[in-house]
């Protein structure tokens, strides 16, 4: 979903929440001194069911996210004729990148040298970030920042991947605007690798105003669209 200012036409709960934060996107970006048109919105739709990605849909919605294999792979095949355009945004096992590659346009993850090669192909490219670990715990996901030029030379070398640039999270106990600012820095380093990969998947539910303060063209929001996810097993 490219960011729009117009309001949607429906009064639903659903569609007044997407109209705020179209609206709060817009106000964010004015701000930034950008334009609203430069930015992505991808709706995160975890555990929520595949009737609410169809009613997005019917609101404009074109890019829609999930972090479970699992549950995006069933979500993906059941809106087949929809039209969307689907992102992958949680960790990826190495074993499931195949199978995450028949359904998926944009990989939000890629954070270690064996599942660049797990997805390797010579099929026809997907398109992906590569994901920094903005946080001391390599338990968290992402490269590390020491690691993170030889990653990206590593995925511009494989066949079947279009790098697009960096994506990270912002740590809980650090200020978003300086953790994304961190993130524009490991963007330029990436960009003068690759000057196509200039993009930043940056920017949540509660700190998407830093992200496009600090340069984001990607933005991952889920509840603040979606509504509080449903109990799951």
């Amino acid at each position: 979903m490219t960011t729009s200012t117009s309001p949607t036409s429906s009064s639903s709960p659903l569609a007044e929440r997407l109209d705020g934060v179209r609206a709060g996107i817009a106000d964010a970006a004015r701000a930034a001194g950008r334009r609203p048109e430069e930015l992505t919105t991808i709706v995160v739709t975890k555990f929520h069911p595949a009737s609410l990605v169809r009613e997005l849909a019917a609101l404009g919605v074109r890019d829609v996210g999930e972090n479970r294999h699992q549950e995006a792979q069933a979500k993906a095949a059941e809106l087949s004729d929809l039209g969307l355009r689907w992102h992958f945004v949680g960790q990826l096992q190495s074993k499931k990148a195949r199978q995450v590659r028949a359904y998926a346009d944009v990989i939000h993850s890629i954070d270690r040298m064996s599942l660049v090669e797990a997805l390797r192909s010579d099929e026809a490219e997907v398109d992906c970030f590569v994901q920094l670990n903005l946080t001391s715990d390599p338990g968290r996901g992402g490269v590390s920042d020491r690691d993170l030029e030889p990653l990206v030379e590593r995925v511009l070398e494989t066949p079947g991947l279009r790098l697009l640039g960096v994506m990270a999270v912002a740590p809980l106990d650090e200020d978003a605007r300086a953790a994304f600012a961190r993130v524009r820095s490991a963007s330029d380093r990436v960009v003068a690798i690759e000057p196509r990969a200039d993009k930043i998947s940056a920017g949540m539910s509660q700190d998407y105003a830093a992200a496009i303060a600090e340069g984001a063209t990607h933005l991952r929001i889920g509840t603040a669209i979606t509504g509080n996810r449903p109990p799951h097993g």
